[in-house]
This record gives structure tokens, sequence and C-alpha cells, in this order.
């Protein structure tokens, strides 16, 4: 018997091995396009939709009446959807929505009749940690700081510095809270009226401390501003009325 010759086989073929290669390749583009379209999707940073950094739903959510807090401005309530926007902003690197966290602050002091190189000429931030700046790739006050002055025409300037021993407010209670983080102050001329802002206000401390930090260095005046806050806490009387917690200014 004679040995047989194989039969070459078709996928051996160099035809066949480049048709195989291209499949190969289709499929790949395939998965890298549907994983940069999960990277790349803007997605709303209070319900995650996708389409814009705030849905049409949720830019209704931040037009809710702001809560009265004293010793600071607030645009927004730090409830529902708008908690969740701000949030999304701040820990979840959504930066393209603090030009309209800008917004909703400077439409609060058209409200209530401020006016930009009157009542105030220069804007600042209370600025967060070094630690947390580098964990987050931002500082966000500073960012929402920076779009507000640009909307008003004022000078945007560093002028505190947070203590590092403060440590973030952000996961402490509120008896810790209180405890507000130590700022050091300067100012580029004295007499400024400075507009100081914060993404969000609870107690109330931050903003204080900041506040008395600006004064003390010769700050004419200061308009503690934030995007927004906690409602203010009421406790019940004998009598059954309410009256406001004491909160830090």
């Amino acid at each position: 018997m004679f040995d047989r010759a194989p039969v070459p086989s078709a996928l051996a073929s160099p035809t066949a091995a480049r048709a195989i290669r291209r499949r190969e390749g289709s499929r790949r583009l395939v998965d890298v396009g549907r994983l940069l379209s999960q990277v790349l999707t803007v997605r709303c940073a209070g319900c995650d939709a996708p389409g814009a950094p705030i849905c049409r739903s949720c830019r209704f959510a931040l037009l809710a009446t702001p809560p009265r807090r004293p010793g600071v401005l607030v645009a927004v309530p730090f409830t529902g959807r708008a908690r969740q926007v701000v949030l999304g902003f701040k820990f979840h690197n959504r930066r393209a929505v603090a030009g309209h966290l800008a917004g909703l602050v400077r439409r609060r002091l058209e409200q209530v009749g401020v006016r930009p190189g009157i009542d105030v000429d220069v804007v600042t931030w209370a600025p967060t940690g070094d630690a947390r700046r580098r964990e987050r790739g931002f500082d966000q006050a500073e960012l929402i700081a920076r779009h507000l002055a640009r909307q008003l025409g004022l000078p945007c300037r560093r002028l505190l510095v947070r203590e590092e021993s403060s440590g973030p407010q952000s996961g402490r209670s509120r008896a810790e809270r209180l405890r507000a983080p130590g700022f050091r102050a300067r100012l580029d001329r004295p007499g400024r009226a400075v507009l100081l802002v914060d993404d969000v206000a609870t107690t109330g401390a931050t903003l204080g401390s900041a506040s008395a930090a600006l004064r003390s260095v010769g700050a004419r005046d200061v308009l503690s501003v934030a995007v927004a806050g906690t409602p203010v806490r009421t406790r019940r009387r004998p009598n059954g009325h309410r009256r406001p917690l004491r909160q830090a200014a």
C-alpha cells in the first residue's frame, strides 16, 4: 500500500487564515467599542441616566426652595436628588456639573440682591485638605468658586490654607463637625469684601472658621455661601413650640 498524501485543509490556506484574523480583530474592536461606550457615555450626576451631566429631572430637583441657615446663604437643600447631584460631583468626579452648581449660587445671590463689585469684590473658597485633594484630583469648593467668579465677573483668589491637623469633615458625627477645622488666611489687599464659597454647609463650622480667619487679617466683610445646606434642626420646647438648635456661624 502506498502512503496517501495528506489533503491540505482549507483552514490552513493563507486566505482562510487572513479571514479568521479579520473576524477575531472585528470581535476585539466591538468589545473595545462597547467598553469605550460605557466609559465615555455622559451620565447624570444625580441619577446616572445617560445623556447629560445633569438630566432634565434632576435640573428641576435643583430648583427646590433652599433652607434658611444662620450665617450662610444656601442655593439648594442637601436632600433628595439635589443631594445626589452634589455627592456625584464631589465623590465621583462629575466635574462637568461645577458650572451649573455655580450658576445656582449666582442665582441665589441675585435673589437676595448681592451686587458683585459693590457688596463683594473677590471670591475665595474654604479649601479641603491636601490628602482629600490628592485623592479626588481636585478641590470641589475651588472648582465651584472659580466658575462662580467668572459668572460674576470677579477675581478668584486663594486666600485660605487649611490646617492639616483638622482632617476632613465628611464622615464625621455632628458633634465632631461642630469642632471647626482651622484655617490660616491672607489677603492680597486689606479691606476686601470676600465671597466665601463651599460645596455643602451642614453645621456651618467650616465656613464659620474660615470666615473668622479672613476677618482676623483685615477683611471688611465676608459673605459665606454654599451650593447645598442641610435643613436647620429644631428642638421642641415644653410648650410645644420649636426653636432652632444652636448653629455655628
